[in-house]
């Protein structure tokens, strides 16, 4: 498909990009688009040569209230206003929405088109296998749940029923302590700071 024939006056937000180099051949960039207006989404591939036009969006800051099934309720913390947006806004960041997190939503042209969490998210964890004493000669990683009901396991996939993570757990991680996941690549970071 050629730039033109995707870009006709509609508004697509970038969700994927990766960057390929073709042996001899011209790199390429494969996106993957969500269409704000229908929430459709879609794979396109680009010539790095090929020009886009990019969209300028506002950004404003609102505090999570609850979800009820598949909205989403926010509210400006100034004016105490309320906003309803669809859970599939969030995308896969959704299932880290908790009570009093300040979320953004981009707004274009007076309408919220996408929202997203805080690159650092601290969770509790509820459960974790026990430590496997004596085998220290690889590295190792154990099944732990969260707060939200996200699942470690212990080959490194952080799951739940929606979408599914790749994180890397630590041994030392036991039930009841916090620790820091990037919600951008939903890796484990750290424990958290007590």
């Amino acid at each position: 498909m050629r730039v033109n024939h995707i870009n006709e006056g509609r508004i697509y937000q970038v969700l994927k990009a990766q960057h390929t180099q073709h042996g001899r051949g011209g790199a390429t960039i494969q996106v993957e688009l969500r269409d704000v207006d229908t929430g459709n989404k879609t794979t396109e591939r680009f010539r790095t040569d090929e020009a886009i036009e990019r969209v300028f969006v506002e950004e404003k800051s609102f505090t999570f209230l609850y979800h009820e099934g598949d909205s989403v309720m926010l509210m400006e913390p100034t004016t105490f206003e309320q906003l309803e947006v669809p859970k599939e806004m969030f995308g896969k960041a959704a299932a880290y929405l908790k009570d009093d997190m300040s979320v953004t939503v981009q707004y274009y042209d007076g309408r919220p088109m996408s929202a997203s969490v805080p690159q650092r998210v601290t969770c509790t964890v509820v459960e974790a296998q026990p430590n496997t004493k004596g085998l220290t000669a690889a590295p190792q990683y154990k099944r732990v749940v969260l707060d939200n009901g996200l699942t470690v396991l212990n080959v490194g996939v952080l799951t739940s029923k929606l979408y599914q993570f790749d994180l890397l757990c630590s041994t030392l991680v036991e039930a009841g302590d916090e620790i820091v996941i990037n919600t951008t690549d939903d890796s484990y970071m750290t424990r958290a700071k007590e």
